[in-house]
């Protein structure tokens, strides 16, 4: 740690973020301060996507994940996810 952080009363958001755009926090904080930390209960943020597959292919997907019983949607999620990130 540089130097101490003191950080004003903020009358506003406005006020706060024109604080926090004229600061260089390197000048505060060497990266060695850095501490990792983990949030467990955080969910990911999803978006939505439209994507088209063969009606045949579809068809099947929903057949799987009912025998499977997951929504049709979860199922081609971790598939993804498998596929792609090996998990």
């Amino acid at each position: 740690m540089k130097k101490p952080l003191n950080l004003p009363d903020f009358k506003n958001e406005d006020e706060e973020r024109d604080y926090w755009s004229k600061i260089n926090l390197a000048d505060y904080y060497d990266p060695g301060d850095a501490v990792r930390i983990s949030f467990p209960n955080l969910k990911p943020t999803s978006r939505s996507i439209s994507i088209r597959l063969p009606e045949y292919l579809l068809n099947r997907i929903k057949e799987k994940a009912n025998e499977i019983n997951v929504p049709y949607q979860s199922l081609i999620k971790s598939s993804l996810r498998d596929q792609f990130l090996g998990e």
